[in-house]
């Protein structure tokens, strides 16, 4: 079976669903790496992308998210001359209610029997205003840093904003 549609598991319904010892057959998050290129290195400004709504967003939008803009940074300016972290953890177990649609359905599928439903994935539960992720870069490389932010918003499922901070974080 294929993935669902991000607007499906895009809006924050009901409590969290986090207790990972009750439930069997969570599927692994997708997140390989939350912290990217040189973390101890001295940068002048912190660029964050932050939303601008309350949403949920999948592992997998955060892997692709994460992808794209350290993709763009490792090219443009090289592993050593900015740092990336990921600053949202898919904490949520995400539920689908598999239903049997077609010829002789109603044998096979429970309708709104039972209709809990199966966990299929994990997502992060962001508040309107948190920051998703962070650019730690040289003042010469903002322009870098924006458009790798730029690229990494397109993959979420929520309109959101990049916010620069000259302090450090």
């Amino acid at each position: 079976m294929g993935l669902k549609p991000a607007r499906i598991f895009r809006e924050i319904k009901g409590p969290a669903y986090t207790r990972r010892e009750f439930i069997r057959g969570v599927p692994g998050i997708k997140v390989a790496q939350f912290d990217m290129g040189n973390p101890k290195g001295d940068f002048d400004l912190s660029v964050a992308l932050i939303t601008k709504e309350d949403v949920q967003i999948r592992h997998n939008a955060i892997e692709a998210m994460r992808v794209a803009a350290n993709k763009y940074l490792q090219r443009s300016l090289g592993r050593g001359n900015y740092h990336l972290k990921i600053k949202v953890y898919p904490h949520h177990v995400l539920r689908w209610n598999p239903v049997a649609i077609g010829h002789h359905a109603d044998r096979y599928s429970d309708g709104m029997r039972r209709a809990f439903g199966k966990p299929i994935g994990t997502a992060a539960r962001v508040k309107k205003g948190k920051d998703v992720l962070l650019v730690r870069v040289k003042k010469e490389h903002l322009e870098v840093a924006k458009e790798a932010l730029r690229r990494a918003a397109a993959k979420l499922p929520c309109r959101t904003k990049i916010v620069i901070d000259g302090g450090e974080n």
